[in-house]
């Protein structure tokens, strides 16, 4: 008699996006790893969403909130209910996302034969350049606190293999322990979107655990749309604020000299770029979202 596969919740968030939640649920409809199950956590979508979910995929379980608490928010109510209901592992991921057939299976199996890694993400590709990597992860610069992303945009051509340990790895695919989830209480819910991942991996670096990417699982990705695209007001908006919020966190004293002539370099770039292009309402955006992280710092 075959060994009983450890339970894993596959948990996404849809925001009037029923299309791509769809195409998600399809996506891990069609994993080989026989002891997966789907949930979905609904942002409080103003549209027809869960009816159309709920007709195109009946098996994924729906959980539906009022409002639009953001991603923090939502994903750690889908992952109280995966660990309620008894899951080993839960993966977390976008709703703009799909995967290889084995992804799962792949990742559940080095997890589980490594025994280090409390959370592990497949390599994670462009969707509209399938061969071009969008994340494997990155380090962490000590003394900025900020991410230096290996390898974005190289093209795959099966020279990696073996897991790559890491400082971090982006939350739109990521297959944690349930240990890992009860040590860390799950997301920081004060992060609405953005940095609430990396806030996350920095939390779980800090109980002494690991974080990986294995090469042999895939991920696609569509970049960018729960926010609008990429420079949209609204993305432009929360990056900034959330931004703040991650540093105003983290940041030691000794750092916030350094932290500060980065940043300050950053918001200049940025406001050049943005002004240069005429993307006003972006700039506008991007601006009360820094002050809006300052007024309204993590404790």
């Amino acid at each position: 008699m075959s060994e009983q596969q450890p339970l894993v919740y596959a948990v996404t968030l849809n925001w009037n996006r029923p299309d791509d939640t769809i195409a998600c649920l399809r996506s891990l409809a069609a994993q080989t790893y026989p002891n997966l199950r789907t949930l979905v956590v609904d942002n409080g979508s103003t549209d027809d969403s869960l009816a159309r979910i709920a007709a195109a995929c009946p098996e994924a379980l729906r959980l539906a909130r009022g409002d639009n608490g953001g991603f923090a928010r939502g994903m750690n109510l889908g992952i109280r209910e995966a660990l309620a209901r008894g899951a080993a592992f839960v993966f977390i991921l976008n709703n703009d996302t799909f995967l290889a057939e084995d992804a799962v299976a792949r990742l559940v199996a080095a997890m589980r034969m490594t025994a280090v890694f409390a959370a592990l993400a497949p390599i994670i590709y462009y969707a509209d350049a399938p061969q071009r990597v969008w994340s494997v992860g990155g380090q962490i610069n000590p003394w900025l606190l900020e991410t230096r992303e290996n390898l974005r945009g190289a093209i795959d051509e099966g020279q990696w293999t073996a897991v790559m340990e890491r400082d971090f790895v982006p939350g739109c695919g990521l297959l944690l322990t349930r240990a890992s989830l009860e040590k860390t209480r799950g997301f920081d819910e004060r992060f609405f979107m953005y940095y609430e991942d990396l806030d996350f991996c920095l939390r779980i670096r800090e109980t002494g655990q690991k974080i990986g990417v294995l090469p042999t699982a895939k991920m696609w990705h569509k970049v960018s749309l729960s926010s609008g695209g990429s420079d949209s007001p609204n993305e432009r908006y929360w990056m900034a604020r959330s931004s703040v919020l991650y540093f105003r966190k983290h940041a030691r004293w000794w750092q916030w000299p350094l932290i500060g002539f980065w940043r300050l370099g950053s918001a200049l770039r940025t406001t050049w770029r943005l002004g240069r292009a005429g993307q006003r309402g972006a700039l506008r955006a991007y601006w009360r979202g820094l002050w809006h992280g300052v007024r309204e710092r993590p404790s």
